[in-house]
């Protein structure tokens, strides 16, 4: 079977079925992707390159369909090379929404098309209003809507959709959702899992599981995933426990909703706006899943807050170690998380009830003890890579093969 793989930042969720198929020998894979994407894979790509962004004069509303029309006809220009030396996949899996697979069907009309659905946008009772906490107007309306665009065009040439929860399924139109299976990228279990004895050097301090640790992952620092309120909680927890250690994982940026003027995240703001003791407080950046592992081991509690919109790798994640999630009372969360049950859930704007939360599972880590194993056991029943992968095997063949997925909703 010859799979080609299209993905702006391959390998993204690709990268855990690439790894599940890179020894099987009837299997030939390739990628398309952006020609500035630096990740390092073994996989043969295809490059290409938009010869222009957007011009800003264009109406607002449709400038980013210019612009997903600009990186479809790049990776257009690149695959009719490719097709003239390789011949057509048997089968696309493609990232939808960016435009790179606008002329997919154009180019190879006779292969599969299986197409990952992340979003699809609403103006209204969506992710972007719960964070303004205010009413679009007429013209985000038109803008909003048009970002579906690609998206439409993928619904209306797949031969099957892939979507990596219920609520992100959710927000499909109700028309399209017979052909969106619901299939999670999986988490390593086995990698993530707790391990006592763990301990993560940070600023010079060694932490440990007896230390109070906070830990709060996210890509960039921004209101989507709630750092305003986490900040403001850390502050006011920082003042009360003197002995709290707080660490930060992801880069000053925003990756979701409305950029700032300077190009970064939220956090020097949130530095002025509040006090906090800098020795107690660690931004690590980036770092290597391993030192991300063990802050998750030796985590005391971790904060995950998300608005009404796509669920992180990262909360599963910490749901695997064994880490005592406290996250946003928010529809994502809620379809993993259970009160009580396997985590602890606030109200995504209430940060004295986060704080209030926070020093009851500081304060009685006993008493919790028994969410961490709930939040592992539900990840390893339900998420785990090695039950994962195969189904998702079978869901690709089954695609190639024009037959309906035994995965259908």
């Amino acid at each position: 079977m010859k799979i080609m793989f299209s993905h702006n930042n391959f390998p993204g969720q690709y990268r855990r079925i690439m790894t599940h198929i890179e020894d099987m020998k009837d299997v030939h894979a390739s990628t398309v992707t952006l020609a500035s994407n630096k990740n390092k894979y073994a996989l043969p790509r295809v490059n290409f390159t938009p010869h222009r962004e957007a011009r800003k004069e264009i109406h607002p509303a449709i400038r980013s369909v210019e612009s997903n029309v600009i990186v479809g006809q790049a990776a257009y220009k690149s695959l009719m090379a490719y097709k003239k030396k390789m011949g057509s996949p048997d089968i696309i899996l493609a990232h939808s929404g960016w435009g790179a697979s606008l002329f997919f069907k154009d180019i190879f009309p006779d292969a599969k098309f299986l197409s990952y659905y992340e979003w699809y946008y609403h103006c209204h009772g969506g992710d972007g209003e719960f964070i303004e906490r205010t009413r679009y107007d007429a013209n985000a309306e038109m803008r909003i809507r048009m970002k579906n665009t690609p998206i439409l065009h993928d619904l209306a040439a797949q031969d099957w959709g892939q979507s990596p929860t219920m609520f992100q399924k959710s927000r499909f139109p109700e028309i399209f959702r017979d052909r969106i299976s619901v299939l999670h990228d999986g988490v390593d279990t086995d990698y993530f899992c707790p391990e006592a004895g763990s301990k993560v050097t940070v600023n010079g301090k060694t932490l440990t599981q007896n230390d109070e640790v906070i830990t709060y992952i996210a890509r960039g620092m921004e209101a989507y995933r709630g750092f305003p309120q986490f900040m403001e909680a850390i502050s006011k927890l920082q003042k009360t426990r003197p002995n709290l250690q707080v660490v930060i994982l992801g880069n000053d940026r925003i990756a979701y909703g409305n950029r700032q003027a300077d190009g970064k995240g939220l956090k020097e703001p949130m530095l002025e706006k509040f006090d906090f003791d800098m020795d107690r407080i660690h931004f690590m950046g980036i770092q290597p899943l391993a030192v991300m592992r063990a802050l998750l081991r030796i985590s005391s509690a971790h904060i995950y807050l998300t608005a009404p919109f796509v669920l992180s790798w990262s909360m599963l994640e910490a749901m695997s170690t064994g880490a005592l999630v406290i996250g946003s009372d928010t529809e994502p969360v809620r379809e993993l998380i259970k009160d009580g049950e396997n985590g602890v859930l606030v109200d995504f704007w209430n940060v004295d009830a986060l704080v209030d939360t926070t020093n009851k599972v500081l304060d009685n880590q006993k008493d919790f003890e028994h969410l961490r194993a709930q939040a592992r056991n539900h990840i390893v029943n339900h998420y785990a890579t090695r039950d994962l992968l195969p189904k998702y095997w079978q869901l690709i063949n089954d695609v190639a093969e024009g037959r309906t997925p035994k995965l259908a909703p």
